[in-house]
């Protein structure tokens, strides 16, 4: 006889994390060690005698065609174009999220987006409390944003004390904060635009439609108008980091017309046949026509931009002189308290009561493995907000005393958030009661015996 069923469990009523998903959050989650790993070392340089760091990144390179070029210094090189990289990747994924990932899920990306609400809202209001009627207004955009990568590494760190189904929610709560954070930079964070780049930078978008809806596999007609698109964008007045986000969100993430599989096979049998240069390239050609121009690109750029370009970034800005003066003036100056309650306490509070908000009223709903100790502790964490809290403040602000004081803030918010993000899930993370007891359901739990398989009884 077979043994009898033991102890009745509880399943999560949310499927498990999908693949693609899964190497999104492997590659962020590595990439917060070499982040935190440059900005050390930005901070270690940045207070060596010499001053040799702004010496380096203030190092001028220019790009010249003819009587037309581009000039600009490292950092800015860096800043606006290294880092429309990692905007392109930041739009593929926002695309592929929509197209046919988790942001289609109506209900389960409610939550996600409430919570995303929340903590933009909060810790912009929080920041403009403290600096409103002065200079420093401007910078309210400083603290709205979360850090994917270092978020997503400290949440490793705990392994299956952390739920993938948590990892999950705040990747997509990242991604519609990232889109915020797009849409802040557009609109107030932009000077004066040239109109002539700015119908070429429409007209060169309408091209990538076309090439979108064609259905054009290959990646290099994307990449080719995708640079002419950044320097139009550049030459405008608005930022070139935008056009990697234009980019990404028309790159196609749809699956492929299945009768490609037909040409992989047919050039596929060719090639065992008889084995030449031109079968092979064309067997490759066909295997590539087969998946989505947006998995290739991601496939591509991703692991480069988060291993390479964000990392770059940091040792490029994180570099803050740090002595008994500054940190004096930091301690009193409104820009740096601002950022620094705006992350810490409105990052926390603002994506808690978003959620919850979002909970109580039956829009939005979570899988019953989180527990609202894992929502406070992530939310705490999503106060790490250094590289668009960085990238923002170079936007922000002219005047050195406030970008340095903004980036104090910044680092100090950072270190704060994961240590007390942390401690609230290592001490809250199974104390708490679940977010949704009623999406749990009770089925019996497999046979513990030799017989295990219910398709093949003994």
């Amino acid at each position: 006889m077979p043994p009898r069923p033991g102890p009745r469990t509880r399943l999560s009523a949310l499927p498990l994390v999908p693949q693609p998903v899964t190497r999104f959050l492997v590659t962020e989650a590595g990439s917060g060690f070499l982040l935190l790993a440059a900005a050390i070392a930005a901070l270690v340089w940045a207070n060596i005698p010499g001053g040799h760091y702004e010496w380096v990144w203030e190092t001028v390179a220019s790009i010249r065609l003819g009587d037309w070029g581009i000039t600009l210094d490292l950092r800015h090189w860096i800043n606006d174009a290294a880092m429309a990289i990692f905007f392109l990747t930041v739009g593929l994924e926002i695309n592929r999220e929509v197209t046919v990932g988790e942001l289609r899920r109506g209900r389960y990306v409610l939550a996600p987006i409430f919570g995303a609400a929340g903590g933009v809202i909060v810790p912009a209001l929080v920041y403009y409390a403290f600096n409103a009627g002065t200079p420093a207004e401007h910078g309210w955009g400083i603290p709205i944003s979360t850090d994917t990568a270092f978020l997503l590494g400290i949440l490793a760190l705990f392994g299956p004390r952390c739920p993938d189904q948590l990892r999950l929610f705040f990747l997509t709560l990242a991604i519609v904060d990232d889109i915020v954070a797009i849409v802040v930079l557009a609109i107030f964070y932009t000077p004066e635009l040239s109109m002539v780049p700015l119908f070429v930078a429409i007209g060169l978008v309408a091209v990538l439609v076309g090439l979108r809806w064609l259905g054009v596999w290959q990646l290099r007609w994307y990449a080719f108008v995708g640079i002419a698109l950044w320097v139009a964008v550049y030459e405008s007045g608005l930022h070139g980091t935008l056009a990697g986000v234009i980019l990404g969100l028309l790159v196609p993430a749809t699956p492929t017309d299945p009768r490609l599989l037909e040409f992989m096979r047919y050039y596929g049998r060719g090639l065992i046949e008889r084995a030449t240069a031109e079968r092979a390239r064309l067997t490759v050609q066909a295997a590539r026509a087969t998946i989505p121009a947006n998995d290739r690109m991601q496939d591509v750029l991703h692991p480069f931009s988060a291993y390479v370009i964000v990392p770059i970034f940091a040792l490029a800005n994180a570099g803050v002189l740090i002595n008994q003066e500054s940190l004096a003036r930091a301690a009193q100056s409104p820009v740096t308290i601002g950022v620094l309650v705006g992350l810490v306490a409105g990052k926390t509070v603002g994506i808690s009561l978003g959620t919850a908000i979002a909970i109580w009223t039956k829009l939005g709903e979570l899988p019953g493995r989180v527990r609202y100790g894992h929502l406070i502790g992530g939310s705490a964490l999503a106060g790490i907000g250094f590289t668009i809290g960085l990238f923002i403040t170079d936007l922000a602000f002219d005047d050195p005393v406030l970008t340095a004081d903004a980036k104090l803030g910044v680092l100090a918010a950072s270190l704060v958030s994961a240590v007390v993000g942390s401690l609230a899930l290592r001490y809250l993370g199974e104390r708490l009661p679940l977010c949704m007891v009623e999406e749990d359901e009770e089925v019996p739990a497999l046979p513990t015996g030799p017989w295990r398989d219910p398709t093949h009884p003994p």
